[in-house]
């Protein structure tokens, strides 16, 4: 007797890939709390409703202190879906799943730059994740011909995002690659997602509550005021975000 499989009480279980944060946390972990907590009191509602991956690879910790890291986490809203690189020790009944094999990313080599910058940036991010030797080829791009108004996102890991208007305060642009803002950027833009150190953000007028490319991070009142209300391009040298004015 045959049976059919394909009655109306199915489940479907199908694979999808997600953009989420990477946090890495380091030692002393109460000081990198404060530096988290620095973060997000500075760009409010940043961890609200975002998937985070808690990243502990070659963090020297036991199970309790993961298991309170999560917690202090947890308190802080930051919603941890997965853990990569936790030994099984490390792990039991109750916590995030241990995840692997998330999506490579990699350094890009960056050209010498013979401009003088206006401003040299630093600030290294908590959340900038381990990446492998090869690199990934980001080729595609993404062109939205209106502003992104506030409470707006636009998640983008392929490549670059090429915005024809405004972004405001409150909206948050994502790209794998190079960000292109044709008018003024108020909210957050993160450049180079999956690790492209060689990602770039354009604007015609900076204004903006955060910057970020490859994982490192500057905030608004942490920029230079010579380049506020500038049309000005920024990119990655090291762990210091550079920034010029454009003509």
């Amino acid at each position: 007797m045959t049976k059919v499989l394909t009655d109306s009480r199915s489940i479907r279980i199908k694979g999808r890939s997600f953009l989420a944060v990477v946090l890495s946390p380091d030692l002393p972990l109460d000081e990198w709390l404060v530096l988290l907590d620095d973060l997000a009191a500075r760009s409010a509602g940043f961890f609200l409703g975002r998937p985070v991956v808690l990243d502990v690879s070659d963090l020297a910790i036991d199970r309790a202190q993961l298991k309170s890291l999560i917690e202090e986490l947890g308190q802080r809203s930051v919603r941890i879906m997965g853990i990569e690189g936790a030994k099984p020790s490390m792990m039991e009944p109750g916590m995030p799943p241990a995840m692997k094999g998330g999506r490579p990313a990699a350094d890009f080599e960056v050209e010498e730059k013979e401009p003088q910058p206006v401003s040299e940036m630093r600030n290294s991010a908590p959340d900038k994740p381990a990446v492998p030797d090869h690199k990934p080829v980001v080729t595609q791009s993404l062109v939205i011909n209106e502003p992104i108004r506030s409470g707006q996102s636009v998640i983008f890991p392929e490549g670059d995002v090429t915005i024809i208007g405004s972004v405001a305060s409150g909206a948050e642009i994502i790209a794998g690659g190079s960000v292109h803002i044709y008018g003024a950027l108020r909210g957050r833009v993160m450049a180079g997602s999956i690790g492209n150190a060689s990602a770039r953000i354009f604007c015609r007028r900076l204004e903006a509550e955060l910057i970020a490319i490859d994982g490192v991070y500057k905030m608004a009142e942490d920029m230079d005021p010579r380049l506020l209300g500038q049309s000005v391009q920024l990119w990655l040298e090291g762990d210091a975000i550079m920034a010029e004015t454009l003509i």
